[in-house]
């Protein structure tokens, strides 16, 4: 049983490396520009993979575009995919937006900008009191 879980995500790892590859070098879509893949989930049948993608550009509009120049490109990416990996079965791909990345960029920022807030906060209680004394 283990053995299933490290083949699946073996596979996870070879198609991230693929349609990473593909999609720099392959792909001359206008509509697909800077795109990161930054993860593959395979299912436990090898049948379908899911594509995360991360967008330097996170313009709603763009995103939309580039997700649909993404699902036509689909069967090209599918068929360089199953020429480069010995798989019986190529999965069939789904691309999804990832915005976990974005999502951390912020909560990041909102920390950084609460713990200098934080420290002003500090430093004008310590200049408060320096004056009463």
């Amino acid at each position: 049983m283990a053995k299933e879980v490290s083949r699946t995500r073996r596979v996870g790892q070879e198609l991230q490396r693929e349609i990473a590859m593909i999609l720099q070098r392959e792909v001359k879509d206008p509509r697909i520009g800077m795109v990161t893949v930054s993860g593959v989930e395979v299912s436990r049948d090898l049948s379908h993979a899911k594509v995360f993608i991360t967008l330097f550009d996170q313009d709603e509009a763009k995103v939309k575009e580039t997700l649909k120049g993404l699902q036509e490109a689909k069967p090209y990416i599918r068929s360089l995919v199953g020429g480069r990996l010995r798989l019986r079965i190529v999965p069939e791909l789904k691309f999804v937006h990832d915005t976990s990345l974005i999502e951390g960029m912020r909560i990041s920022n909102a920390v950084s900008q609460a713990v200098a807030a934080d420290e002003a906060k500090k430093a004008a209680s310590g200049r408060e009191d320096e004056d009463k004394e």
